[in-house]
């Protein structure tokens, strides 16, 4: 995975008001979440604060990255974890980070890409991507930045599910009868299928006669 740096302070309040104060003045809240537990067996979050304008080449890109998180001169590695978006506006409102070492594996969506030209495309279908990311694990240094599904082969009416991929090093978390991608048939393919029908048994006739 490419890697991203980001820089943040901690924060000591806590409540609805300081976030608040805290995104008017340019932040956002953050928790980096890691193997400490309290208690109760429940994470513990530290909590920090990071300027919207070092977060937003992170938050608006469909690529998925390591992040390297420096919070008052200490290094954290992270991923990205869950964003909470304003529902109006679409602004982020908070951020968590989970934080991740070399031995321990991690469980993260990584973005589909449909490789190759697909029979059923070529002969008129549509292709149609039903999933864009598919969940696996792995230590997070060998995590690719996307899945290259080989679609050469799909025919219209067919699809690809996730029990029939595989990936070097990579143990698939999704439903194995998830369907990653189809070829659905289009009005053009059907009239197209039906003309060759129709011509196929008007030369069977002419044939015979």
């Amino acid at each position: 995975m490419k890697e991203i740096s980001i820089s943040g302070q901690k924060r000591e309040d806590l409540g609805k008001k300081a976030s608040k104060t805290l995104r008017k003045e340019g932040f956002v809240p953050c928790n980096l979440y890691g193997e400490k537990k309290d208690d109760k067996g429940l994470p513990v979050a530290l909590a920090f604060a990071s300027s919207f304008s070092e977060l937003r080449k992170l938050i608006y890109t469909p690529h998925i990255y390591v992040v390297r998180i420096n919070i008052d001169g200490t290094d954290h590695t992270a991923v990205l974890k869950e964003i909470q978006f304003h529902p109006v506006t679409d602004a982020p409102l908070h951020v968590d980070f989970y934080e991740v070492n070399e031995q321990k594996p991690i469980t993260i969506g990584i973005p589909v890409k449909l490789v190759g030209l697909a029979q059923g495309v070529r002969d008129g279908g549509r292709m149609n991507l039903s999933i864009r990311k598919i969940d696996v694990t792995a230590p997070y240094q060998i995590i690719p930045e996307h899945l290259d599904v080989d679609v050469t082969s799909l025919c219209i009416g067919k699809s690809i599910k996730v029990g029939q991929l595989s990936f070097e090093g990579l143990e698939i978390a999704t439903s194995k009868d998830v369907v990653v991608c189809s070829v659905k048939m289009t009005r053009n393919a059907s009239v197209a299928a039906t003309t060759s029908e129709d011509e196929g048994e008007a030369e069977t006739t002419e044939s015979a006669e």
